[in-house]
């Protein structure tokens, strides 16, 4: 997922902090920055705008951070992730030009079931985590993040054209939909009254083509960022507006901004690309080994195989782990020790939580100090601190799940991790 920070001192909750540049207060006249469809119905609904990866987007709105974070947890929130990059790749290759970018098994996607697969370069590094849906259209539909938006299109564009070079039927298009979160445990039976569609049979990381409060052509993914129970819901431009203003006559419905987007899913555990994951972070130290797919690590046919698949078996230098502490909260950079005050590892995002009324954090330590239950010191504002290494996600995920025994595992969603699959028959993820 890409990047969410700190951006604001006044919130009264601050989030890691990124360069300037990234994400700060509108302050300047000259900034430049792109508008989603619905940046006048932020401003009209109190919404606190900030500059994120060349977009101007909320950040919260009137209710506290906090409230927002806990109205997401127990009712149902709405977010706009219009900046996110959405592309449709089309053709009889589609396929063959995906496989040849991402670590995931996309050929054994059923229609309309999506996974969460990795970009990665020859040395094995992350350039990107993105969605990718097998549509029954005949098309694949993929999200990735806004703060990789050149990087990610130019490298599916540099494909598409080595593929077409040597005969290859496919091509890609840049999708200009708008592109709504609706997350929390009451999403699905606020979206309920608008659809003509049974969301009971829509699980988690399947999608659908639906008509939405009379906006026909919306493709509905049950998926999200939070760890919550949601959808998102990619609409025509034109029509966002409307949508988003039908949403909000349900009064369990609020906006949200990128403050608790951001502290939702620390909560549950999930990446922000640019913080802790990046290209010089391979899958298997970043712990998201699951989303190797199985014929793809026996073929090792994709970007950096000769590099990860080898450390599936080995051992690596240091993994991603999550921490708790108690007192000052740990912050992006903070340092990782040993109980006997040696640097280990690097805080890559932290948080108080909310839900959870404690601190947590993720980081990279040895793979010697990675076991849950190991004791650690973290070093915030120049004070050691005790933090205990522990199992993620932090605040347990409630994932719309049906129970289908003849599905083949192969085909399984890969998100949350397999070792959860044994409380869920079905899982997959969002952005």
């Amino acid at each position: 997922m890409q990047r969410v920070v700190s951006v604001v001192a006044h919130l009264g909750f601050r989030l890691q902090a990124l360069p300037p540049a990234l994400c700060r207060p509108l302050s300047c006249a000259q900034d430049v920055l792109r508008r989603t469809p619905l940046y006048d119905f932020h401003l009209a609904h109190g919404g606190k705008m900030v500059a994120f990866a060349g977009w101007s987007l909320p950040v919260q709105y009137r209710d506290s951070h906090t409230d927002s974070h806990l109205h997401t947890r127990q009712h149902c929130s709405l977010f706009d992730v219009s900046h996110m990059l959405q592309t449709k790749i089309f053709g009889s290759d589609r396929v063959k030009l995906m496989e040849s970018l991402v670590v995931g098994d996309i050929a054994e996607l059923r229609p309309n079931q999506g996974t969460l697969s990795l970009f990665t370069n020859e040395a094995g590094g992350i350039l990107d985590d993105l969605i990718v849906t097998n549509t029954s259209e005949g098309h694949l539909y993929v999200v990735s993040n806004a703060g990789c938006w050149e990087k990610d299109l130019a490298l599916m564009q540099d494909k598409v054209r080595e593929l077409q070079n040597q005969g290859r039927d496919v091509g890609l298009e840049v999708l200009d939909n708008a592109l709504l979160a609706l997350q929390g445990p009451t999403a699905a039976q606020v979206l309920q009254a608008s659809v003509a569609d049974d969301l009971k049979k829509l699980p988690f990381m399947t999608s659908a083509v639906m008509e939405v409060f009379g906006v026909s052509g919306c493709r509905v993914t049950r998926c999200g960022y939070t760890g919550e129970d949601g959808v998102e819901i990619s609409v025509p431009a034109a029509e966002a507006v409307h949508l988003a203003t039908a949403l909000l006559k349900n009064p369990e419905v609020k906006l949200a901004g990128l403050a608790a987007r951001d502290s939702l899913r620390l909560e549950a555990g999930l990446c922000l690309y640019g913080n802790d994951i990046d290209e010089h972070t391979t899958p298997v130290e970043g712990s998201l080994s699951w989303t190797l797919g199985k014929r793809r690590r026996a073929a090792m046919d994709f970007p950096g195989a000769k590099v990860i698949v080898p450390q599936l078996k080995g051992k690596v230098q240091r993994r991603r782990v999550g921490l708790m502490c108690e007192g000052a909260p740990m912050r992006a950079h903070s340092p990782i020790l040993n109980m006997e005050g040696t640097k280990i590892g690097t805080v890559t995002s932290g948080c108080p939580s909310p839900s959870l009324k404690k601190n947590v954090a993720m980081g990279y330590v040895p793979c010697e100090y990675s076991r849950p239950g190991t004791m650690l010191l973290v070093e915030v504002r120049r004070k050691q601190q005790m933090a205990v290494v522990s199992k993620m996600p932090f605040v347990p995920t409630n994932y719309y799940t049906l129970k289908v025994p003849e599905m083949p595992t192969q085909c399984l969603p890969s998100w949350p991790p397999r070792q959860a699959w044994n409380r869920f028959s079905l899982k997959g993820a969002s952005l």
